[in-house]
């Protein structure tokens, strides 16, 4: 694999998080970006129905309004 030496800006958090799990795998920032875009990039066309899947129930406590209370003017 060849690489292309790039400039990135992070945020403090963001490079904090990186430096945390890089020294805790064992491995270079870099390479904890380099999976990072992999994962991002797999997929050029996501599945819809994976994201709806994924998210599902994310917010238990939402509340629709009753149909009752519709606007129908």
């Amino acid at each position: 694999m060849s690489a292309i030496r790039t400039q990135v800006y992070l945020t403090d958090e963001q490079r904090q998080r990186v430096d945390a799990l890089a020294e805790h795998e064992g491995v270079t920032m870099a390479e904890i970006i380099r999976r990072a875009l992999d994962v991002y990039l797999k997929d050029e066309n996501p599945d819809p129905e994976l994201a709806l899947a994924a998210t599902f129930g994310a917010a238990p406590d939402a509340t629709v309004p009753d149909r009752d209370e519709w606007d129908r003017g």
